[in-house]
């Protein structure tokens, strides 16, 4: 009856999401292509895509039960972050499964885009279709997975009875889930059981969050860690970095990494009071470069835009220009660069965590050496942030003046840099693994 209940919800939605992807696309014209995935619909595809048809077959629907000529794997990663955190994932299940093809489902363009970046051709990538139970049903025949992972927290009720309906197991993987999001799926209980009950398993990044998902219902949990460990930057990344720093001209450089809306201007304004009031205290940092790369491509322009009302030297990564000395601000207006501009920067601030966004992944910063700045706003990362902050690899910000202040200290004072530098590799080295443990659980669970 809950699930009943919710699918009705689902149905009366459908229209507003139709709106929603009409809105969104006039900042993102992405969001306006593939909609028949996003409903269940998909093409018939020919024998040279990997797929057997059937004889007589004719039109999306009766196609729906095409089985692959290859077997295929299914990860499901919602957006930017979840898709940078299966690339480890991915290389473990290549290797232990070299005859399987990989499918990624997305909910949003840039998830889509960032799966492009890292995997190219060697995935297939569509929309997981909204959660209604008949479009579940014809994406489960129409790709036949022998199994899926659903990257850190998505539940979807119908599509978890689909899968059960089907024999298909599904694992929640690297697992999260904070204080207010239980307190959240705890409104419906027993939507939440049934959900999490349907899952072949749980891997959870640390203690809290399976102490959290068994509360709700879950079972199978195992702690296996976060698999964003594990990530380590590409050479061809940390190529770019060296080539990012000699652009630089030997100036200071902090970075404002995964910055959300509303975050900017507040770090705008306060870097600009203390640059034009204070000129003494900034002493050696009174060149400095301040590098903005927005989470979030469609606000490239807004952001630059904000830098430049300010009177501020804008300058911006598309341009392919050399990095004028005048330049005080620098948009990273590029997708899938976040190691080479965290590896450049001599101090990085973590976006997401100035404003009550949760932060974003701070252990990329970690892994590179670069010290970290952090805010108030950490529930996305809670556990990642507290180690850090407590092992002196990350410094704790209560809002963007004193991040600002910080930031100058930090930028003259070589020694500090280095020892947070240090110590950040090592935190980062000392929880690798997750990968290895979370297919384990895997493996388990088909002995």
């Amino acid at each position: 009856m809950a699930r009943f209940i919710y699918t009705l919800g689902v149905l009366a939605l459908l229209p507003w999401a139709v709106l929603h992807l009409l809105w969104r696309s006039r900042k993102q014209p992405e969001y306006l292509r593939h909609w028949g995935e996003r409903f269940g619909i998909f093409p018939a595809a020919p024998p040279t895509a990997g797929f057997a048809q059937p004889a007589g077959c004719a039109g999306a629907e009766q196609c729906s039960a095409k089985p692959p000529l290859r077997p295929t794997l299914w990860l499901h990663a919602v957006s930017v972050g979840e898709t940078r955190a299966a690339q480890p994932l991915v290389a473990a299940l290549r290797e232990r499964f070299p005859q399987h093809r990989i499918l990624f489902t997305h909910m949003t363009p840039t998830g889509r885009a960032t799966s492009g970046s890292l995997f190219g051709d060697s995935v297939e990538r569509i929309y997981l279709p909204y959660d209604t139970p008949w479009a579940m049903r014809r994406f489960l025949r129409y790709y036949r997975p022998q199994f899926g992972l659903i990257m850190e927290t998505e539940l979807w009720p119908n599509l978890i009875a689909a899968c059960g309906e089907a024999g298909v197991p599904l694992w929640l993987v690297n697992a999260r889930l904070s204080a207010r999001s239980e307190r959240r799926y705890a409104r419906f209980p027993a939507l939440a059981r049934e959900a999490l009950q349907g899952l072949a398993g749980v891997g959870a990044q640390s203690t809290d969050d399976a102490t959290r998902l068994e509360a709700l219902g879950a079972q199978h949990v195992a702690v296996t860690g976060n698999i964003k460990f594990d990530i380590a930057a590409p050479g061809e990344q940390l190529d770019l970095a060296r080539e990012f720093r000699a652009g630089y001209g030997g100036r200071p450089v902090w970075l404002a990494a995964s910055t959300r809306e509303g975050e900017e201007v507040l770090i705008l304004d306060a870097w600009q009071r203390i640059t034009n009031s204070d000129q003494q205290r900034v002493g050696a940092c009174e060149t400095a470069l301040l590098v903005i790369v927005p989470r979030h491509p469609q606000r490239f322009d807004e952001v630059a835009r904000l830098a430049t009302q300010r009177g501020f030297a804008v300058q911006r990564r598309s341009d392919s220009l050399p990095i004028a000395a005048s330049t005080q601000v620098l948009i990273g207006d590029s997708m899938g660069e976040m190691f080479a501009w965290y590896a450049s920067a001599d101090a990085a601030f973590i976006g997401g965590s100035l404003l009550d966004f949760g932060s974003q992944n701070l252990i990329e910063a970690a892994a590179c050496g670069t010290p970290i700045l952090i805010g108030p706003s950490t529930r996305n990362f809670a556990d990642a942030a507290r180690e850090a902050i407590a092992c002196g690899a990350a410094l704790p910000i209560t809002d963007a003046d004193d991040l600002v202040s910080q930031v100058t200290v930090l930028l003259s004072n070589g020694d500090a840099r280095q020892r947070m530098g240090m110590v950040g590799r090592a935190f980062a080295e000392r929880h690798r693994g997750a990968t290895a443990r979370t297919l384990e659980l895997i493996s388990r669970a088909g002995r």
